[in-house]
């Protein structure tokens, strides 16, 4: 990769927790000469000062050589689907639990800073999720799920491969999963782990109310349709763990495979199985504490 000369900077809801980061980031972009972009959001939350190497209120560009996520996976996740099929990589700096996108812990923040700079990582591509509907169209990079709503009865979803119904369950709900999501909710409901660089969706339960509902892989080529069953409970939409709509009863919404969406900064050497024994492997030793 080029060394970075245009950076866009996106963090998490906490401020203070971030600030030795961001001294650290402006640091090293003086000293390489490369520009950081804060967009009015980011500009009122650090309550930074104008510099040479500090752009404030600044418009989202896409035009930019790489996005700094200083966060956990939301903050990321935001930061993917912002440069979603731009080829913008996004270079994660673990400030959250997991931090499984994350490309460095906050310990490795200045190192990890430098190695940017200079353009020493290379770049991962992430399929995302293109899901279509009756209240508008998205993209997820993680997940897309479907929830009963608070205090109402079990969800009734049926889901279908093209023309194909595949199954119709009583649930708390389901989740369809990227490869990079497949660690998340879906993992939590028993699903399988798929590795980065396998092509296809999984689709999992919470809670089914059945024996015969199990997890399935959906291959990336292959239509997929999640229908509201329900004669009258409505069940909410979240993309990558965010609330996006309602799916009333009857209703339903079209699931695609989406190739090449996001661009993720990988540090030389760091792979997928290192990354899942080494984040899972420290949340088992930080619950057994």
């Amino acid at each position: 990769m080029n060394p970075v000369r245009v950076a866009t900077v996106l963090t998490h809801r906490r401020p203070t927790e971030v600030a030795p980061a961001l001294e650290m980031l402006i640091e090293l972009a003086q000293a390489s000469g490369a520009v950081l972009r804060f967009d009015p959001d980011e500009t009122r939350k650090h309550e930074l000062e104008p510099c040479a190497v500090v752009k404030l209120d600044a418009p989202l560009a896409k035009q930019v050589d790489i996005c700094f996520a200083l966060g956990g996976d939301g903050t990321i996740l935001t930061a993917l689907r912002t440069y979603a099929g731009t080829g913008v990589p996004v270079f994660g700096v673990n400030y959250g639990e997991i931090g499984f996108l994350a490309t460095v812990d906050r310990d490795q923040a200045r190192t990890g800073f430098a190695r940017a700079f200079a353009g020493e990582f290379e770049v991962l591509s992430l399929p995302g999720i293109s899901i279509s509907g009756s209240r508008g169209n998205w993209l997820a990079i993680n997940d897309v799920s479907m929830h009963r709503q608070p205090g109402k009865r079990v969800a009734d979803l049926e889901y279908a491969v093209a023309t194909d119904q595949i199954g119709r369950f009583r649930c708390d709900g389901l989740v369809v999963a990227t490869p990079a999501g497949s660690t998340g909710y879906n993992l939590a409901n028993g699903g399988p782990v798929m590795a980065w660089g396998v092509s296809g969706l999984v689709v999992s339960f919470i809670a089914p109310h059945s024996l015969t509902a199990r997890p399935l892989v959906v291959a990336p080529q292959d239509a997929l349709s999640v229908h509201n069953r329900s004669r009258e409970e409505p069940v909410d939409v979240t993309i990558d763990g965010r609330p996006v709509c309602v799916l009333a009863p009857g209703d339903q919404i079209a699931v695609r495979f989406a190739d090449g969406q996001g661009a993720l900064a990988q540090i030389a050497g760091a792979t997928f199985y290192q990354r899942l024994r080494e984040k899972f492997g420290r949340l088992a030793m930080a619950l057994e504490g």
